[in-house]
């Protein structure tokens, strides 16, 4: 088994559409980024990255590669997920924790959690996803960005 451990954290601005764990979040900002700016599945994808000892997110879609430009989050997570299977591994569980002071992301968490282990090829059973807010404190309490932890765990495949 490995374990990896993942973070990311993107900047809200005006004119985007909020992707958070591969779905639309309603709110009047997005995520700034060369993709989507997904945090949630970003955070995931780094840790599956690390645990598979594949490197990380900026080593596989570095930001200034144009192919990955506006990508979707969950399309890189797929791309990732593919990556550990050839690297010998599957996901057993996964975890994500999104903090934002708003929106409220707890009424999309079920939401999210299906649409990564859609991406990861596992039951929805093995991907929880939770929020949090700062409490006002730091960046994501002012509400100036959205940032994500992820662990997950994977099992060599016989």
């Amino acid at each position: 088994m490995r374990i990896g451990h993942g973070i990311d954290a993107h900047r809200l601005v005006p004119g985007r559409p909020l992707m958070l764990g591969g779905i639309e979040v309603p709110h009047g900002s997005g995520l700034e980024g060369h993709s989507d700016g997904d945090a949630v599945s970003h955070a995931l994808c780094d840790a599956v990255l690390g645990a598979a000892g594949l490197g990380d997110l900026g080593r596989h879609f570095p930001s200034g590669d144009e192919r990955w430009r506006g990508a979707s989050g969950v399309d890189l997570l797929r791309h990732v997920a593919a990556l550990a299977r050839d690297a010998g591994f599957a996901v057993s569980s996964a975890q994500v924790v999104a903090i934002a002071q708003a929106p409220r992301l707890s009424p999309h968490t079920a939401a999210m959690a299906s649409a990564l282990a859609g991406a990861l090829g596992v039951e929805p059973s093995r991907v929880a996803v939770s929020a949090t807010s700062s409490d006002g404190m730091g960046f994501t309490g002012r509400g100036e960005g959205i940032a994500a932890s992820a662990v997950v765990l994977l099992t060599r495949i016989s």
